[in-house]
């Protein structure tokens, strides 16, 4: 695009920060607008997949990524009997194939200090809503910014700029969320491997290696506990004696994790949307991240198909000269590859986190064996690495 934009981002997360640093690149002007007084990290680690890795290493991130996180080599998950129901390495989809996991903290200020034009960022401000035009913000105060040439959504799973006239097909909570946090990884022996363990349907336990943390050698876990939503928003200092205990039952090895956690208020509160999108943009708003598709995190994949976004939409403003073309370019890009992740997750979520309990005696029946076949296992590595971009 020959002609460089006056552009408007909203949210400065992964996404909001990658659009920063490639949006700035190309030349164009950038305005962020962040709500939090102090912009900073804001949820669980997370497993960097292959995919998003590779928009690293465009931006020259990607040994400061390594040096940070922890290398994954493999996917176990097991039932309370010990048998295993998912066994994926990434080794077995491409020679040299890994996973990094991250705190959100690392990539925060990776990401962070790699963007020379932090002076650009309104923090403190809430952004609302929308002017009819779609060419200007406004703020909780009544403010309006702008005119900008493009506005990028980088708001959110509870975005409220998607909230626009036939932008929005599906926008529903899940009824299963977590309980999260880091722990001290000690003599954790499983340092290259994302592992859980399954109770039924009902009780899934996580512990992802995710590196380092505030500049220091300490390596971390993040761990997780799935529960009814209910449970998750209520969740207190009784809760947590019940976690414990559950965890004493179901995974001994795992308890002594737990030992510098007394208050509920040292774990925090995850909870997930399905959004569905008609549209990717509206007027001059193109919609990115989770603001565009958020998901249950059980494919592993938000932070990567929000890294991803934002190099397409780079992409199609880079190859078009015309603002609608370049974005009609970007949604016809990502369309296929973000409908197969949202129909998987839809999909493959009430086998671990529901009230279903027979979908456990199928899964933990069939998952097994199904993976071992070579063309299955070939497929469940594409769809565990993010490159699973056409159905057949």
């Amino acid at each position: 695009m020959r002609k460089k934009l006056h552009i408007a981002v909203v949210g400065y997360g992964v996404a909001g920060q990658a659009s920063c640093l490639l949006l700035g690149a190309a030349g164009h002007a950038l305005t962020v607008f962040e709500q939090a007084p102090s912009p900073g990290p804001v949820g669980a680690g997370f497993l960097l997949q292959p995919t998003g890795l590779s928009v690293l290493t465009r931006l020259g991130l990607h040994e400061q990524a390594l040096a940070s996180g922890q290398r994954i080599e493999r996917l176990y998950g097991c039932n309370l009997a010990g048998r295993a129901v998912m066994d994926m390495r990434y080794g077995d989809h491409a020679p040299g194939c890994f996973g990094l996991g991250m705190t959100r903290g690392a990539l925060f200020s990776l990401l962070d200090s790699a963007w020379t034009g932090r002076d650009a960022i309104r923090s403190g401000t809430r952004i609302e809503s929308l002017s009819d035009d779609g060419r200007h913000l406004i703020d909780g105060e009544g403010r309006q910014h702008g005119p900008f040439d493009l506005i990028v959504a980088a708001d959110g799973a509870h975005s409220v700029l998607r909230r626009q006239p036939g932008v929005i097909r599906r926008e529903a909570l899940y009824p299963w969320g977590a309980m999260w946090c880091l722990l001290p990884a000690a003599a954790w022996p499983h340092l290259d491997t994302l592992h859980q363990r399954y109770a039924g349907t009902r009780e899934m336990i996580g512990l992802l290696p995710v590196g380092r943390r505030d500049g220091s050698d300490e390596r971390w876990l993040t761990f997780f506990y799935s529960l009814p939503g209910e449970q998750v928003d209520t969740f207190d200092d009784a809760a947590l004696k019940r976690l414990r205990q559950r965890l004493g039952e179901l995974w001994p090895e795992a308890l002594p994790l737990l030992e510098g956690i007394h208050s509920a208020s040292q774990l925090h509160r995850a909870r997930y949307r399905d959004v569905v999108l008609h549209r990717t943009s509206w007027n001059n708003v193109v919609f990115i991240g989770d603001a565009a598709h958020a998901m249950s995190p059980q494919l592993g994949q938000g932070v990567n198909m929000a890294l991803l976004d934002v190099q397409v939409l780079a992409d199609a403003l880079a190859a078009h000269d015309d603002l609608a073309t370049a974005l009609d370019a970007y949604r016809r890009q990502r369309r296929t590859h973000v409908g197969i992740y949202q129909r998987l997750s839809r999909f493959l979520t009430p086998l671990f986190q529901s009230d279903h309990d027979a979908l456990a005696g199928l899964r933990d029946r069939f998952f097994g064996p199904v993976g071992r076949l070579p063309i299955a296992r070939g497929q469940m590595l594409r769809i565990l690495t993010g490159t699973k971009r056409t159905w057949w």
